[in-house]
């Protein structure tokens, strides 16, 4: 569970850090003929660093709990 959590953990964290480099850099995205609009960034940065956060207390719950 551990293992789990530690790769889920760090896979929502980096995908949180490159949404906040779009929204800072500038970097356009596009999925097929479909350009990605710059605000889609915003609920997606809060949800995969929260998801990133929520899975890195889980791990720090688990060790004291052992």
């Amino acid at each position: 569970m551990k293992a789990y959590l530690g790769i889920s953990g760090t896979v929502f964290g980096i995908v949180a850090v490159l949404h906040l480099l779009r929204l800072v850099l500038d970097w356009p995205a596009q999925i097929a003929d479909w350009a990605v609009p710059f605000w889609f960034s915003w609920p997606a940065l809060l949800l995969s660093g929260g998801l990133s956060i929520w899975a890195i207390a889980l791990i720090r719950g688990a060790r004291t709990n052992a």
